[in-house]
């Protein structure tokens, strides 16, 4: 089947629908059936709702198209989300909603001896390797995973197979891969491809996704002003697609400075961060940027809570945020973390 990696300064949607076009003509099978694995509307940027807009109408008629937005840990989207990320000429029965606690099952594990070997000694625990039950559901005839390649505190660089082991993933990979990247240390990953914790999905990818009808759609957009662009994107399964979309993404999505900031201002938009589980990106993004005493302000007006998860929820108002050292002590103290 045909593969895409096409760059430029402005892909519009007639471009994109055409690529779509020319790569679901590419497959030599009839596709009755298919899944697509788009982010939830934390992500409403990466221009994944315009593709499944785009591929839902090109499918629709010839396919039974549904579509399960990788949530991970997230809260469910709301009716009103899904109209404003996904439109509405598709019916709500075409979507479904992953239950990262319930849903899930187990396809493998990455060995104690491998997730040693990548973390440098910090962690050496095994990791179950959980997927929601429909990526193993045979009747599928294509399984696509669509977002945007990022920098990403946790992995170094966003999507790809992250999209499905955490997205689309079960207790065990999410928060021991968190945990993993966590004591590795963000300022060693963010905006890096090999980092620990993408090698532990490389692993998972490789030794346990292989049988299953998988694409990747990875885009790589720049917002200016009010107007976001597609500049990248990039369509197969080949890990080397995703290492072309992360050198577009740190070509465009870094920013490098001459000196540190002494006052920064973040301003998170209400529709997408509710939580400071999600909110504390304005930190995780901004913080090797800011000078030693620095100051960052951070605006944000649509903030409820702490966790996406209520139990998630509970442990941050129980221990709250008090740094890695006295997390990693926490941890050996009390069952609960």
């Amino acid at each position: 089947m045909q593969e895409i990696a096409l760059t430029n300064e402005r892909i519009d949607e007639k471009t994109l629908e055409q690529e779509l076009h020319k790569w679901l003509g590419s497959f030599t099978k009839p596709l009755r059936k298919v899944l697509l694995l788009p982010p939830d509307v934390t992500r409403f940027h990466s221009k994944a709702g315009l593709i499944v807009q785009l591929l839902y109408k090109a499918l629709q008629g010839e396919a039974k198209v549904e579509i399960m937005p990788a949530l991970g840990t997230h809260i469910p989207m709301s009716g009103q989300e899904r109209a404003l990320m996904f439109g509405t000429e598709i019916p709500d029965e075409c979507f479904l909603v992953h239950d990262w606690r319930n849903d899930v099952v187990k396809i493998g594990e990455v060995p104690s001896d491998f997730v040693a070997k990548v973390s440098g000694g910090l962690v050496s625990y095994p990791i179950g390797v959980e997927v929601n039950r429909r990526l193993m559901d045979p009747s599928y005839d294509l399984i696509v995973s669509i977002g945007q390649v990022v920098p990403h505190e946790v992995v170094g660089m966003a999507n790809y197979s992250k999209n499905i082991f955490v997205g689309c993933g079960g207790q065990d990979m999410i928060n021991k891969s968190h945990f993993l990247g966590a004591a590795y240390g963000m300022e060693k990953m963010m905006g890096r491809d090999n980092t620990p914790v993408r090698k532990v999905f490389d692993y998972a990818e490789e030794h346990f996704l292989d049988t299953i009808p998988l694409q990747y759609i990875l885009t790589v957009t720049t917002t200016k002003g009010d107007v976001t662009s597609i500049n990248g994107l990039f369509v197969g399964r080949d890990r080397q697609l995703f290492a072309a979309a992360v050198q577009e993404s740190q070509r465009r999505n870094l920013d490098l400075l001459d000196e540190p900031l002494k006052k920064v201002v973040v301003y998170l938009d209400p529709g997408e961060f509710k939580t400071t589980w999600l909110g504390n990106k304005a930190v995780y993004r901004t913080r090797m940027a800011i000078a030693d005493g620095g100051e960052l302000l951070i605006l944000a007006p649509g903030l409820k809570q702490f966790g996406e998860d209520p139990q998630i929820d509970q442990l941050i108002r129980k221990y709250g945020y008090v740094g890695s050292q006295r997390v990693l002590a926490l941890v050996e103290e009390h069952e609960d973390l």
